[in-house]
């Protein structure tokens, strides 16, 4: 990360400039999206982000939350959630009223996570990069990962990026395929493919998995990506690798969530999700990775110390390296969208980039969970345990639970 990049962080003007930009273009990708900024018009104020016009409801509760608000059963999603469209659009009081009627949390906002404002992930616009990939690819044959299974739930992926001589580690990755219009790089874009490539740096014979779920301007409501991640179980994979995630309404757990773990993931019961803990620069919680049965991952600087923009608080489960962390990136035109550099023109030429965030601090770790598998036999919620111990053995003050690849 540049010194100017690293620099506003302390800057809480820039950082809310960036915050406002960053919100703009989440809300042109998805203009349903509502932003609540409480007592100010400012977005830069807002605490979470959902979807306009509906409300998350539990199957058992549905019949009692439409006697006092009524309205519209929109879409059944996974087993044990509707989303519910109210007649009263004002979604705000609709949960209100819900509160103090029913209980809070008993109806919850679509909420709308992002490639992790609020949270924002990257912590930095990318940076072209004439180096080697940072991780490099790990050596070991033993622990390479061979015979699990990764699905890395992200922006999609690049499949021109694995066929370039440039990325050897990326051969036989798979996945929903990104769509690009070359030149341009757009934000975001290569997101996916550049988590993929950290993951199988870190575990080589790793099969990868990208699930494009997050396509539209790396934005996603909880009610479209709890079914996608309800179809991803069907391969079973041993570690969800999930670099998204999103503030939410009284900081309680998202309610998609909670019955996709009662109903769904706990019956995996070796697999593993890792989630981004986001870029918050407070101590969260951050969801879904401040669930109990998620790894949650903070991102380190280069000295072992909390990186400027990473959320943390005793939530989060271990700190990682995410800051500038180096990997697969098309070749193309950027724009840079935000703060420091916005308007500023680069070219991307060597196939490679810099980029610093948790989303990046997520795949590391991911990545040596399949490498410890490959060598112990373990499953996922092993291997993962595991390596957490490791982590708090090496914990440092001030900081936490640290993994690093050796």
């Amino acid at each position: 990360m540049t010194e100017q990049n690293a620099a506003w962080w302390d800057d809480s003007e820039m950082r809310k400039a960036r915050l406002r930009r960053h919100v703009e273009i989440l809300t042109e990708a998805r203009p349903e999206i509502v932003v609540p900024t409480g007592d100010t018009d400012d977005v830069a104020d807002m605490h979470h982000m959902h979807r306009d016009g509906v409300i998350l409801v539990r199957d058992a509760d549905l019949a009692r939350v439409a006697a006092i608000v009524p309205g519209d059963v929109e879409a059944s999603l996974i087993n044990g959630v509707t989303l519910y469209r109210p007649r009263e659009r004002d979604i705000e009081a609709v949960l209100r009223q819900i509160d103090l009627e029913l209980g809070v949390g008993v109806a919850t906002p679509d909420h709308a996570l992002h490639v992790t404002p609020g949270g924002l992930c990257p912590a930095a616009e990318p940076e072209d990069a004439d180096l080697p990939p940072n991780p490099d690819v790990n050596p070991d044959s033993a622990s390479d990962g061979g015979g699990v299974l990764v699905s890395v739930v992200d922006t999609g992926f690049l499949p021109g990026l694995a066929d370039d001589a440039r990325h050897p580690w990326l051969t036989g990755v798979t996945g929903d395929e990104e769509r690009v219009r070359p030149p341009h790089i757009r934000p975001f874009e290569g997101h996916g493919t550049f988590v993929a490539g950290i993951v199988r740096c870190r575990a080589p014979a790793a099969e990868v998995r990208v699930e494009g779920f997050l396509t539209q301007g790396a934005v996603i409501f909880e009610s479209e990506i709890i079914r996608q991640l309800d179809d991803a179980l069907d391969r079973v994979p041993d570690i969800i690798s999930l670099s998204a995630g999103a503030l939410t309404r009284h900081n309680l757990p998202p309610l998609s969530f909670e019955v996709f773990w009662e109903n769904r993931l706990r019956h995996y019961k070796g697999t593993v999700l890792v989630a981004a803990a986001g870029n918050d620069q407070h101590r969260g919680p951050f969801w879904p990775a401040a669930f109990p049965w998620a790894v949650s991952v903070g991102a380190l600087d280069a000295h072992d110390q909390r990186a400027p923009f990473t959320n943390y608080g005793s939530w989060v489960d271990v700190y990682a390296p995410g800051v500038d962390i180096v990997n697969a990136f098309p070749d193309g035109v950027y724009i840079y969208q935000e703060p420091p550099h916005e308007g500023e023109v680069h070219e991307f030429k060597h196939g490679m980039a810099r980029w610093s965030g948790t989303s990046f601090a997520t795949p590391i770790v991911t990545g040596m969970i399949a490498a410890r598998m490959s060598k112990t036999g373990e499953t996922a919620r092993l291997a993962a345990d595991a390596l957490l111990a490791e982590a708090r053995a090496n914990a440092r003050p001030r900081v936490g639970a640290i993994l690093k690849p050796t």
